[in-house]
């Protein structure tokens, strides 16, 4: 009887220590699951060719730093970085910025969301503003040293001297 009474006890306690492990693994699984950040959406207006030029460019100039003498065939390549002239002048209320947003901008045809979009601007890439739209949400931007222009939020840039 005692036995008896023995193995009721011992099958209780080992029923009770399985389920609670069982519990403990399924939430410490949940609670991992949770702890991992979802991937990064992509939008349509997205432009991954900026992205990957703006890494391109970097790893040229970590390169061309790093290179004692260069190649002929860097200079071949190489395309020269435009230059403001002196006698190139800002039009009347427009000013340098420069573009602040980690990801770059979209130019639109419009100063509007649904806007087609008309080109892009990479992170810190030098800008002229043109002029701003009545409510002072959005600015006509061109890109330095190019003939490309497009609407922009106005937060996302800051003027420079």
């Amino acid at each position: 009887m005692l036995s008896g009474l023995l193995k009721l006890i011992l099958g209780f306690i080992l029923a009770i220590a399985v389920l609670l492990g069982t519990g403990l693994t399924v939430a410490l699984y949940f609670v991992n699951r949770t702890a991992i950040p979802p991937a990064k959406p992509i939008f349509a207006n997205d432009n991954p060719s900026l992205k990957n030029q703006t890494t391109q460019e970097a790893k040229t100039a970590s390169t061309s730093e790093n290179s004692p003498e260069p190649s002929a065939t860097s200079q071949s390549t190489s395309t020269p970085t435009p230059t403001k002239t002196p006698d190139e002048e800002l039009p009347k209320g427009a000013y340098p910025g420069r573009v602040t947003w980690s990801e770059g901008l979209s130019l639109r045809a419009e100063p509007t969301q649904e806007a087609e979009k008309v080109g892009g601007v990479a992170f810190n890439q030098k800008i002229i503003v043109l002029e701003e739209n009545p409510d002072k949400s959005w600015v006509k931007i061109r890109i330095e040293g190019s003939k490309e222009e497009g609407w922009v939020k106005i937060g996302n840039i800051e003027r420079t001297n």
